[in-house]
């Protein structure tokens, strides 16, 4: 296992193939494991970096809030590790609010930036709501909180179809400590918006969408987008772009690192 210790934590990653470097960040609940078929596939031309952010499958916990400032500095420590000057970063759902930060953090170390079924806008009134109630849920009954939050991340037609795969995520996302849960939906709470950065264009950036979202409002979604040179790749699934629609997804992004 390669790690890091980032103010006495420790962080886990890994680093596959040679070339340009490409860094692929999960989403909250996840953990470095969910790349697996795309690491296969992209180290083939890439040099591919998955990192565990704070609190989630192989990397520690830091204090009580994990802001997405401090899981940003962490990527930059793994790639200031590995002596990398520049990447391609992925994130999905809040590995994209990481990516985010990276970016206004480091904007000369990003090369292209993807928001995988995530956004730019911080959380509305409502959501930081939903956040608060959240951290109560998994206080009270952790494994409900997390089996719901899972099988809510799907579109609902895909909920039977692809059963067996919801409870592999579910399995891997059992493994999340409570304090890491905790830390994160604080620190999704409290991020910033972000949407200057899209507007700037200091970088190509590339936003995936599912139109059945059940967390993320697709048209609320596009309106971070109007007037700038984003590209937009829509799907007519969930929030699980990269098991929903794995092949599409693939090919779509080897597109993208290609140009």
């Amino acid at each position: 296992m390669n790690q890091i210790l980032y103010k006495n934590t420790k962080i886990s990653y890994s680093d596959t193939g040679n070339g340009t470097a490409i860094v692929l960040l999960h989403g909250f609940l996840e953990n470095k494991k969910m790349w697996k078929d795309y690491v296969s596939l992209f180290s083939e031309t890439y040099r591919v970096i998955t990192i565990d952010l704070l609190g989630h499958g192989e990397s520690d916990s830091l204090g009580y809030v994990h802001e997405m400032e401090d899981n940003a500095k962490v990527v930059n420590e793994v790639l200031e590790h590995l002596k990398i000057k520049k990447a391609t970063i992925l994130g999905h759902s809040m590995g994209g609010y990481i990516a985010l930060a990276f970016a206004e953090l480091f904007p000369e170390k990003l090369q292209k930036l993807v928001l995988l079924n995530s956004t730019s806008k911080e959380d509305s009134a409502e959501k930081k709501l939903n956040r608060t109630r959240a951290i109560k849920a998994v206080k009270q009954n952790y494994i409900n909180f997390v089996s719901l939050a899972i099988a809510n991340l799907f579109s609902e037609n895909n909920r039977i179809r692809l059963a067996d795969e919801i409870e592999k995520v579910k399995t891997e996302a059992l493994k999340t400590p409570l304090q890491g849960i905790i830390a994160s939906l604080e620190g999704m709470k409290a991020r910033k918006d972000r949407q200057y950065l899209l507007q700037k264009q200091l970088f190509p950036v590339l936003l995936i969408l599912g139109k059945k979202d059940p967390v993320l409002s697709y048209e609320e979604s596009l309106s971070q987008i109007e007037n700038t040179i984003v590209e937009l790749v829509s799907f007519e699934d969930g929030h699980m772009s990269h098991i929903e629609n794995k092949e599409e997804l693939k090919t779509m992004l080897l597109e993208f690192f290609s140009n």
